[in-house]
């Protein structure tokens, strides 16, 4: 288990206001609804990673993509600990398929009011407002309390 935290990148991406997520399989979180994301590579920029992602995990290309917020992370009893960088993307152009079969088991568009359960915690830490800039999340709007 890594003492030190890790990064990763997720990334919103959008269609007809819709946002694509992807369910987790055997790895944290599986089970868990999740955007299209991973691990930022050695030398490479959140922007890049987030293109590389969602082209690798669901073959989407996207386009336009920009910081959203920043995440803190800890899986209690996991032994995990990860900075999310949140990016968001617009949909350039492709149809979701499921590219990472030993990673994700389904994927689709989903609408912003009827998000699947349970939700990834770094991603459901975003849609609480949990993260930096404080309660940005969709649309920059803080989330109701």
């Amino acid at each position: 288990m890594p003492e030190e935290p890790r990064v990763g990148v997720g990334v919103l991406i959008e269609k007809d206001g819709q946002v694509l997520l992807l369910r987790r399989r055997n790895v944290h979180g599986a089970g868990s609804w999740s955007t299209p994301g991973g691990h930022l590579d050695f030398g490479e920029s959140p922007e890049e990673c987030a293109v590389r992602e969602a082209r690798e995990e669901t073959g989407l290309e996207i386009g336009e993509v920009r910081f959203r917020a920043i995440t803190n992370d800890v899986f209690t009893g996991l032994g995990k600990h990860y900075i999310t960088i949140w990016m968001e993307a617009q949909y350039v152009s492709g149809e979701p398929v499921i590219q990472a079969a030993y990673e994700m088991s389904a994927v689709g568009w989903f609408d912003w009011q009827t998000l699947p359960d349970p939700r990834f915690l770094p991603f459901q830490n975003l849609l609480d407002g949990k993260c930096h800039p404080a309660g940005k999340t969709k649309n920059g709007q803080v989330p109701e309390r």
